[in-house]
């Protein structure tokens, strides 16, 4: 482990696409994962999303058509994410997102059976 904040790999390059709603991140290790912002605002560590416990976890409907906004370093050990909806308080650290890209596939899916399971959509739901 190293002394830096306890993260193993520190990114190297940081893209945000944001015509393409995804954000890139290359890694000292050689790793480069592509983020949708869908996954990352699902995702997001915020006390909002995560709950105060896995238990309190809150499955998000509706942002299929999420974007990125801005960017913003915090320190040197994470970034906040600022989305088109408006939400801005989660702080991604470097270990977190390292974790959220190899683990993709897996976070994705599960997310995908939890919105399933509750009958919810990833599309916004349209007013009339």
């Amino acid at each position: 482990m190293s002394e830096k904040f306890g993260a193993e790999h520190w990114p190297v390059e940081i893209r945000l696409k944001q015509k393409e709603r995804v954000l890139e991140v290359d890694f000292d290790d050689g790793r480069s994962f592509r983020y949708p912002a869908e996954l990352l605002r699902v995702e997001s560590p915020s006390a909002e999303v995560q709950g105060h416990g896995p238990s309190q976890k809150q499955i998000l409907e509706g942002r299929a058509h999420v974007g990125i906004m801005a960017l913003e370093p915090v320190g040197n050990y994470a970034v906040r994410i600022k989305f088109d909806d408006l939400h801005d308080t989660g702080i991604y650290s470097w270990a977190y997102l390292y974790e959220l890209g190899a683990n993709q596939d897996e976070i994705w899916e599960r997310y995908l059976k939890a919105l399933e399971e509750r009958g919810l959509s990833r599309e916004p739901k349209r007013h009339s």
